[in-house]
């Protein structure tokens, strides 16, 4: 028994939204539900993929470790976002690494019943494509702001991501470490980048809470 619908869950996901209950159901037929909790390893580079995974709850980093043995982050997921699509498509490995950053629930769907309505339906393959564009997009963007942006800009990217406006707060889900493995700077030069924030009054810092003070500031800010 599943502690949720999967056919449910899956529907309220842009990709599948379209999908009548006859279409849907092999594809939720096909899921299984994965409870990780927080410190599992979900699967590592260089495995085998049979399908791909949703977030139901929780958050799940995915990384490698370079050559100098430094962890890399390269993307933090929340609920409702998926990861494995594109390996599962080019049959291939998984090339990162992917652990629970929290408790999690996972769903993961099979790629044999998935490939199956896929056959039956291109217009749902169109959508899967069009889904890991806007991952590639994201991870041409994340390249960019490493070559254009100073690591203070993209601290300021980061905040203002969650909480555009003054006077709103975000509350940092995740480590500061993992942070900043993920805008490629140090866990160091992170804390240096919010302590001069706080400094200017851009920002007020309380513990993982951290309140915008002043947006258009923090916009301006070169860092």
């Amino acid at each position: 028994m599943h502690a949720i619908d999967p056919r449910r869950f899956l529907r309220q996901m842009p990709l599948f939204s379209d999908l009548c209950d006859n279409e849907l159901g092999p594809i939720a037929d096909a899921a299984t539900e994965v409870h990780a909790p927080r410190g599992r390893t979900i699967f590592e580079r260089g495995d085998p993929c049979s399908g791909f995974y949703s977030v139901v709850y929780g958050q799940v980093k995915l990384g490698f470790v370079s050559a100098q043995g430094q962890e890399k982050i390269v993307e933090i997921l929340g609920r409702g976002q998926s990861f494995g699509e594109a390996v599962m498509f080019m049959d291939k490995p998984y090339v990162v690494t992917a652990t629970a950053l929290e408790d999690c629930m996972l769903l993961h769907v099979g790629k044999n019943g998935l490939f199956a309505e896929l056959d039956r339906h291109p217009a749902l393959a169109r959508r899967m494509l069009a889904g890991i564009s806007r991952r590639m997009h994201g991870l041409i963007a994340d390249v960019e702001a490493y070559t254009l942006h100073t690591g203070g800009q993209r601290v300021v990217g980061y905040l203002l991501k969650d909480a555009p406006e003054t006077g709103e707060r975000l509350t940092l889900s995740v480590s500061k470490r993992s942070i900043a493995s993920r805008l490629n700077i140090t866990p160091e030069y992170f804390s240096r980048v919010l302590h001069d924030l706080s400094v200017r009054e851009l920002i007020r810092v309380d513990g993982r809470v951290i309140e915008i003070l002043d947006a258009d500031g923090l916009r301006a800010y070169e860092g």
